[in-house]
């Protein structure tokens, strides 16, 4: 629509009848966003017009109207329509019209609506012209609020809306609300309840956060956040995740001051809900009141918020029956009798999830307490301590330092919400807003670790170290479909032994970072080393011997053998199940006899007829296999590299007589081979003959000898036993070695120099060593 149309436009607006109105204001929403055609709109009085429209239509028209005026906001244009004498009626209309009307196209433009009138005071902040005090923000909603109650009920309603841009417009509308209290100079301040008496500047924010809060706000865009429709809502979702970072921000930056009444009541709170004045009565638990009389503790409270109320102060004698407890905050896990102090590092932040803790979880607090009171002092697990570290590792976890009001403003990294699934699931933490949960969880895990391991009050640093650890592996490794059930299951049920685990390869890995090139290199003499400690292991358990199963031959076989030998005796030739092999002393020779049952001695090498030199052994070819002996084949590349070693299946094995399932064949390539096995050589594809072959009884069997066999012929080994014992060997002599560093050389690397090998450039030959 060109500017030259506008006249008739606005007459069309004018007019008395609905359907020519109606046409004018819909292709009014389709011009309106254009800057140069809004001017001249403005100029020639459509604000009035569009004004009209609003208060006095309804149907398709009013959705038409509010449109309008919300394109036209966005090009930052028409703010005049807030700031006349009627502009509180405009206000109030749009605002009936959200709690009073069902029709989803009316409800999106008028939220589109209040969103930019709650957000355009923070634009005019930031060196615009200003504007009259109480025009825009929540200032401007408060009297139509106050008309309608139900408002804030119904907008947190329309998050659960099947329709994505009227939950989007929703979720704006709270995030500028929440902005608007955010950017405020009173800061965060505006979110703490006051005292009864004078009410500070932003008391009703208080009312505010706590009324979204008891309305469900924080589950509705919680189910968002986890929900199929992210894609669309992901602005909003995140502007929401980046708000709930900086209120975490503001509350840790709220210094604990004990002149304040509500910091006041909180310390005085947790004291109370301590039962400082239990004791165990038949039994059972009573409180006593102030005046000695049972009570519970909601009594003792409510005497003393009474004696706060009427400004008196205790009777003379009952304060006199009420003796100082020298140990009353070092009880509850603090280190002195001075709280407030304590919580310099997490503020208020730390106070409040303290309070809420305790608050829901009362009868286990104090059961929890009666249970460190029997212990010794230096074995207990400090509950306020705690409760501060965990603050504190969660609010690391979420890098809450790291979020800044601009990112809210600038918008610069919502370009990676297009990334896709991967980049939500690092984006979006719906976990974040289960703080509480998360706090409770984390530190009831705190007080398990403090258990399994037995710890004391100087270990406090390591048990903190454990949870972080712990919350960064539950926790951090969430998708963002998780929910916070199966969060607080696994951090209640995840395995101290597991974590300590867990923590060591973490440590290995700060060692790496620092201690790369140094620990490569320890990494290599160990390995060596264990290697050859390994080797040694398996030549002496072929040294002293073992036993092997022998299956029976096939009827051909047997045959064939009868005349290999004619100076043997028949009875020489019968089948026999059993052969023992054992090493000779030299390791040069391998000796052998079959027997028809396993003797109660091993026998010695005098009895062992039969032997084969090692010197003329060409190959060891084995199905020594399973899943993880082939893995380990497989990586170590050993198989392939060399002739000696191959790894099949045997498919005769199940007729062995002691049900072998595994096999080693010893090649040679002599002339002089024992006809009894001429027949298992490959004849036409290798020169090799077979002269020797073992059936273990067991898996280890098999691989202490085909790995010794194979270390004797100067070859790696290749079953994952045997590698897996050479590793466990060098990652102990590793760890034996690192008990010489230092903790704090963890983070500082090794010293300039170290492990460089000094010139010795100007120096003579003239030196000694001193032993």
């Amino acid at each position: 629509m060109d500017q030259a149309d506008i006249p008739a436009l606005l007459s069309r607006l004018a007019s008395d009848e609905d359907a020519a109105r109606k046409m004018a204001v819909f292709k009014l929403q389709s011009s309106i966003n254009d800057p140069a055609f809004a001017d001249v709109f403005i100029a020639s009085g459509g604000l009035v017009v569009l004004r009209r429209l609003i208060m006095t239509t309804g149907g398709n028209t009013l959705a038409y109207s509010l449109q309008s005026l919300s394109r036209l906001l966005e090009v930052d244009m028409g703010w005049d329509i807030f700031e006349g004498p009627n502009a509180g009626e405009l206000v109030e209309r749009v605002v009936e019209l959200i709690v009073t009307n069902p029709l989803v196209n009316i409800l999106r433009g008028a939220m589109s609506i209040l969103v930019g009138l709650v957000s355009h005071s923070q634009s005019t902040a930031r060196g615009g012209t200003p504007r009259t005090p109480g025009t825009f923000g929540f200032r401007a909603l408060k009297p139509a609020v106050a008309v309608y109650p139900q408002f804030f009920e119904l907008v947190i309603m329309q998050l659960q809306s099947a329709d994505h841009a009227l939950c989007a417009n929703a979720l704006m509308l709270i995030n500028a609300l929440i902005r608007d209290a955010v950017s405020n100079d009173s800061g965060p301040t505006l979110l703490v309840s006051s005292a009864k008496g004078t009410v500070p500047p932003g008391e009703e924010w208080s009312k505010f956060i706590k009324k979204l809060q008891d309305l469900g706000l924080i589950k509705a865009v919680y189910n968002l956040m986890q929900s199929s429709s992210l894609q669309d809502l992901a602005h909003s979702l995140l502007e929401f995740q980046t708000l709930t970072k900086i209120l975490l921000q503001k509350w840790r930056a709220v210094r604990v001051d004990l002149e304040r009444p509500e910091h006041r009541r909180a310390l005085k709170g947790l004291h109370l809900a301590s039962a400082p004045d239990r004791r165990q009565t038949n039994g059972g638990l009573t409180t006593l009141s102030p005046t000695g009389r049972p009570s519970t503790a909601a009594t003792v409270v409510a005497s003393e918020e009474g004696g706060k109320e009427t400004g008196g102060e205790p009777a003379a004698g009952r304060k006199s029956s009420r003796r100082h407890n020298p140990e009353k905050w070092r009880r509850l896990g603090f280190e002195t009798e001075s709280p407030a102090s304590e919580f310099e590092v997490a503020g208020f932040l730390g106070m409040m999830d303290l309070t809420d803790y305790v608050r829901k979880n009362e009868d286990g607090f104090q059961k929890l307490l009666l249970e460190q009171s029997s212990r010794p002092l230096n074995e207990r697990c400090p509950v306020a301590r705690a409760s501060l570290a965990v603050t504190m590792i969660l609010y690391e976890h979420f890098e809450i330092e790291k979020c800044d009001l601009d990112d809210i403003r600038n918008g610069g990294y919502y370009q990676l919400i297009d990334g896709g699934g991967k980049a939500h699931d690092k984006l979006f933490r719906p976990l974040l807003l289960q703080w509480s949960r998360l706090h409770t969880a984390g530190l009831h895990a705190f007080f398990r670790m403090w258990k399994a391991t037995g710890a004391t009050r100087y270990d406090f640093d390591k048990v903190a170290e454990l949870v972080r650890i712990l919350i960064d592996q539950v926790v951090g490794q969430a998708s963002r479909n998780k929910d916070v059930l199966e969060v607080e299951d696994e951090l209640h049920e995840y395995d101290s032994g597991r974590l300590r685990e867990l923590q060591m390869d973490l440590l290995e890995l700060s060692f790496e970072d620092q201690w790369g090139s140094h620990l490569f290199q320890v990494r290599e003499e160990l390995k060596h080393e264990a290697l050859q400690f390994v080797k040694e292991q398996r030549i002496r358990c072929l040294l002293q011997g073992s036993w092997f199963s022998k299956p029976q031959p096939h009827r051909s076989d047997h045959s064939r053998s009868e005349s290999l030998k004619p100076g043997q005796e028949k009875g020489s030739r019968l089948y026999q199940p059993w052969r023992f092999a054992k090493l000779s002393h030299n390791r040069r020779y391998l000796h052998y006899a079959d027997f028809a049952e396993q003797t109660a001695h091993d026998p010695g090498l005098e009895a062992l007829t039969e032997k084969i030199d090692l010197l003329s052994t060409s190959s060891v070819v084995s199905n020594v296999s399973n899943a993880d002996d082939a893995a380990a084949a497989g990586e170590n590349g050993n198989q392939a590299s060399s002739s000696l070693t191959s790894l099949t299946k045997d498919a005769n094995s199940a007729s062995a007589t002691a049900k072998s399932t595994t096999k080693i064949t010893i090649y040679s390539l002599s002339e002089n081979v024992s006809p009894e096995l001429a027949s298992l050589a490959t004849a036409g594809k290798t020169k090799e003959q077979p002269i020797l072959t073992l059936h273990p009884l067991n898996h280890s069997l098999a691989s202490e000898w085909l790995d010794g066999l194979l270390m004797l012929l100067n070859q790696a080994p290749i079953t994952a036993e045997t590698n897996k014992l050479v590793t466990l060997v060098s990652e102990y002599g590793l760890k034996i070695r690192l008990l010489n560093v230092r903790a704090e050389a963890v983070d500082n690397g090794p010293v300039p120099g170290a492990g460089q090998v000094p010139s010795r450039e100007g120096l003579d030959e003239d030196y000694y060593y001193e032993i």
